[in-house]
């Protein structure tokens, strides 16, 4: 069992976008096998590969009990009807923020084999999907806030 430790806001590949994976081999499954090891533990609900220091387009999820990870993941549907909820980051430790997501999100990508996988949901999976597709893209969520929401968070973080 390998549980990778959590790259934090300040290194570089959180602000880089990450590469395609182009090889569905055993150094991806290795990759995924870490993903889903590393994001097994309560309260956590998603990690991508950035997240563990690896530019590579994958990331793995925890949902109500369920494990699961999506390879080259495309955002294809982001509902219009929102949710504002707080949200925080494995690499923004001790910061929540409320951050508005759409209420469903819809991911396409493929599995550790490069057979196609969708995965659509609502609620935390919605929230999910779309914070670790951002991180893939060399976004965290604190790019997303505006306002006095991002005043404080960014005063949060600077008083740490």
């Amino acid at each position: 069992m390998t549980i990778r430790p959590i790259r934090e806001l300040g290194d570089p590949v959180l602000r880089t976008p990450a590469d395609p994976v182009r090889a569905f081999d055993r150094e991806l499954a290795a990759l995924v096998r870490d993903l889903e090891e590393t994001v097994d533990h309560p309260g956590r609900a998603g990690l991508a590969a950035p997240q563990i220091g690896v530019s590579a387009r994958a990331f793995s999820y925890n949902i109500d009990g369920v494990i699961g990870s999506v390879v080259n993941p495309r955002l294809v549907e982001v509902s219009e009807e929102t949710q504002d909820g707080d949200e925080g980051c494995l690499s923004v430790p001790g910061i929540w923020a409320p951050t508005v997501r759409g209420l469903h999100a819809v991911v396409e990508g493929f599995d550790v084999h490069g057979e196609p996988v969708r995965l659509a949901g609502s609620g935390l999976m919605a929230r999910c999907l779309q914070h670790e597709v951002d991180h893939l893209d060399g976004k965290v969520f604190l790019d997303r806030l505006t306002g006095d929401a991002r005043k404080a968070a960014l005063r949060a973080l600077n008083s740490r």
